[in-house]
């Protein structure tokens, strides 16, 4: 069976929002949406197998916290907690006029996104409402988002962190097993021309992404996410997220079309 999502990025901000409460909050009509009957009684999770060795392959969808546990919402890493910016940092907060935290009417927005159909970055990419898949090669592990196919290519074959990379939207990701369940992905040399979140905060050129992704079971994925920037960050932002694998879904296609053109004030 296979389950796609075709849609455009000129759906709106708005449609996006709604599209992200029901997949995050409302799980089960995910399921719903790629496959299962609409209105069937959610069925009891059975219990998970164990994590395999060294392996994320998959596809994978934002899921709940643990209870008590903190994550990333719809638009910001710390839901409650203002990013640690430097003075820099908060000037040029400032300019943004983000939508998607509901600062900002659509009409009013600068968000690049939504206005340009610019590429979301790292790692504002993982606040899009859609799943991603990992697909493991002898060298790299691939990291394919369905919002508009972006694809990243984490190193594996031992090669240093970049000291003088090419500014890019992805970055260049270098990854390592630290043991049988986590990769740690370390990433730099970004553009500027992206937000951290959808929440308007800023980077430079010096953004430097950490993610730790651990195999908790067979099901589920959780990530530990470490964001730094010396020129627009005090200290370090940290977060978490957590994630399930979904054994029947396959990547659709999520196209940002062009029409932002159209948008006022583009």
């Amino acid at each position: 069976m296979r389950h796609t999502m075709i849609r455009s990025a000129a759906m709106g901000a708005a449609a996006l929002a709604v599209a992200w409460v029901t997949l995050t909050d409302t799980p089960d009509l995910a399921a719903q949406g790629r496959g299962r009957g609409a209105g069937a009684a959610p069925a009891a999770a059975p219990a998970s197998k164990p994590a395999p060795v060294r392996d994320l392959n998959g596809v994978w969808m934002k899921g709940r916290a643990p209870q008590g546990m903190p994550t990333f919402d719809g638009s910001t890493w710390t839901p409650g907690i203002q990013p640690p910016l430097t003075a820099l940092g908060q000037e040029m907060r400032a300019k943004n006029k983000p939508n998607n935290s509901g600062e900002f009417q659509l009409h009013e927005t600068n968000d690049p996104v939504l206005t340009k159909c610019y590429p979301p970055g790292v790692p504002r990419v993982y606040f899009h409402p859609y799943p991603f898949e990992f697909v493991q090669t002898k060298n790299a592990v691939l990291q394919v988002f369905e919002y508009d196919h972006f694809m990243r290519r984490m190193w594996t074959d031992g090669r240093p962190i970049p000291t003088d990379p090419e500014p890019l939207w992805m970055g260049t990701s270098v990854a390592r097993w630290l043991n049988d369940t986590t990769l740690e992905v370390v990433t730099v040399g970004f553009n500027d021309k992206t937000w951290i979140d959808r929440a308007g905060a800023p980077h430079s050129d010096q953004l430097k992404v950490t993610e730790r992704f651990r195999r908790v079971d067979l099901d589920h994925l959780e990530m530990d996410m470490i964001i730094e920037d010396a020129k627009t960050l005090a200290k370090p932002w940290t977060s978490k997220g957590y994630f399930e694998l979904r054994t029947d879904w396959e990547i659709g296609e999520i196209s940002c079309s062009g029409d932002y053109l159209e948008w006022p004030g583009a």
